[in-house]
């Protein structure tokens, strides 16, 4: 059986199996040129880090290598960071990260920094469910920290009484099941409550939503037990909060990019009413910098709109952004060495300062919280009143299960490649290997096991001359239904496709994307 941790990464309305998956075959992450120079003879300390952090750790990693403090007992360290999605790296370290996949999902890390310990609790909890042992130590250095905060267009937290009145996950769940919506606080042209989250089985915004709506739900702030989840009450406040959803995404970028697209078009208030991000995130998006990345010449645009920081009233989470040195078979003494000198540096508190240009606060609790932290910019830094215990690892395990049958249900429409270009070699170093057309298969069979007997899913494949009369670019194999009635079919109508034909791949993407959205029901 997958684990939680292999769930669809999005749960969307098409997903261009074959064409995505050819894509993704000629490489990954693994560059020939190393952004950090060449490290000659010194050990080099590979970090994973979360994306939204790898420039200021290149920035340290930079001003470390070839320094004094970068000097070992024998020889030196060289500090090479690069981004990887938290729960990525959760499950490859959970399910064993091979040499042979480093050319793709990157170098095993010495040093491992997702956004939120609650990954590396929930990596331990994975070992020990398989019999091995912790591979995240327990008391991790913070590199630096920002709760998890409900973002909302400053109106509608206005209307809900920001920021005189707290405003937590009870009101979003009510707000989910009202049928007047906005209506009911004097805005009917604001339509229902639109909710956006991210997957919590990848993203660290998602699972922190997760965690405290589930506190919320079962009225405390800590001490969360498997009974708490259990409880019937607690479940229906979850599905309630989830029917709100929009849709799930992988990041949080996503919705606030689409949000800051809708704000130049003067729509933001009918895209979304609220997404769960971080504090941070919030901070890029009013400062015109949604996707938290500025490229070379761009100018950042503040929105007309700007979000407001809501810290629930319930009590909420911080992501902490440890720093783990690994204790994993592959971390040599000399690189743990060289790890805990580059930890110890950017505990200074000249690079602690050097956090708030990002938008985070200082994990060194000696370093002020500052500018750009202020109401100036949405937030508040003497926010969050009420913070909650990270649980257990094994309720942390049972409530990320427990959200695939709680989640908003999906619509999906699988689109398989079977042009004659798929027949191709997936790995053109393997020319006699798996073909483009055979991973992608395989790949869409594995994934059927993630949908619930509820979700609806449907299968069309596309090249040309398909059809009784051989004119058609696409064809319907099965319509999309439940998983109770399809699962078996499809995965047969999956297996039996054979490659031909051309590839008309962006006719088969439009009308897909046409033929879902006139089936959609929110």
């Amino acid at each position: 059986m997958p684990t939680t941790s292999q769930r669809l990464r999005a749960l969307v309305g098409t997903a261009l199996v074959g064409a995505l998956v050819a894509a993704g075959c000629g490489g990954g992450d693994g560059a020939s040129d190393d952004p950090f120079g060449d490290p000659g003879d010194c050990t080099v300390i590979d970090v994973a880090v979360s994306s939204e952090k790898i420039d200021l750790m290149s920035e340290l990693a930079r001003s470390f290598n070839g320094s004094d403090d970068a000097e070992l007992d024998d020889g030196c360290a060289f500090v090479r960071p690069y981004a990887k999605a938290s729960g990525g790296a959760t499950t490859l370290l959970a399910e064993g990260w091979t040499e042979a996949q480093e050319a793709v999902e990157g170098p095993r890390p010495v040093i491992w920094s997702p956004a939120a310990s609650s990954w590396g609790a929930i990596l331990n909890q994975r070992l020990a469910d398989a019999g091995d042992a912790p591979m995240a130590p327990d008391d991790p250095v913070s590199f630096m920290v920002t709760p998890l905060v409900i973002a909302m267009p400053a109106p509608m937290a206005e209307a809900l009484g920001y920021p005189e009145t707290p405003i937590g996950w009870a009101d979003i769940a009510a707000l989910a099941t009202s049928e007047e919506g906005w209506a009911a606080y004097g805005h009917p042209e604001w339509g229902a409550f639109k909710l956006g989250k991210t997957n919590p089985n990848f993203s660290t915004s998602g699972l922190s939503a997760l965690i405290s709506q589930t506190y919320a739900a079962a009225g405390k702030d800590r001490d969360l037990t498997s009974e708490d989840l259990a409880d019937p009450a607690v479940q229906e406040f979850a599905r309630q909060v989830e029917s709100s959803v929009v849709h799930y995404g992988d990041i949080t970028m996503t919705f606030l990019d689409n949000w800051f697209r809708t704000d130049r078009r003067g729509t933001s208030l009918l895209y979304a009413s609220a997404v769960a991000v971080e504090e941070k995130s919030l901070i890029d998006y009013n400062a015109g910098n949604p996707d938290g990345v500025l490229e070379p010449g761009e100018t950042p645009r503040e929105p007309d709109v700007p979000l407001v920081a809501i810290y629930p009233k319930e009590g909420t989470l911080y992501s902490d952004n440890p720093l783990y040195v690994l204790d994993a078979d592959w971390v040599s003494d000399a690189e743990r060495e060289g790890a805990e000198a580059f930890i110890e540096v950017v505990q200074r508190p000249e690079n602690q300062e050097k956090v708030l240009e990002f938008g985070f606060r200082p994990g060194n609790p000696d370093v002020a919280i500052g500018a750009p932290i202020s109401a100036e910019n949405g937030v508040d830094p003497d926010q969050p009143a009420a913070l909650l215990q990270v649980p257990e690892p094994e309720v942390m395990v049972s409530i990320l299960d427990g959200w695939r049958d709680q989640r908003k249900g999906a619509r999906v429409l699988l689109v398989l490649d079977v042009s004659g270009s798929m027949a191709d070699a997936a790995d053109p170093n393997d020319p006699g290997g798996e073909t483009k057309l055979e991973l992608a298969k395989r790949a869409a069979v594995e994934a059927l096991d993630e949908f619930t007997s509820t979700d609806e899913v449907g299968l069309r494949i596309f090249s040309t001359d398909l059809g009784p009369n051989g004119d058609q670019d696409w064809l319907d194999l099965l319509d999309v239904q439940p998983m109770s009635t399809n699962r078996e079919r499809l995965r047969n109508e999956i297996r039996a496709q054979l490659p031909q034909g051309a590839t008309p791949l962006y006719d088969v993407t439009g009308a897909s994307f046409d033929d879902m959205v006139s089936g959609y029901d929110p």
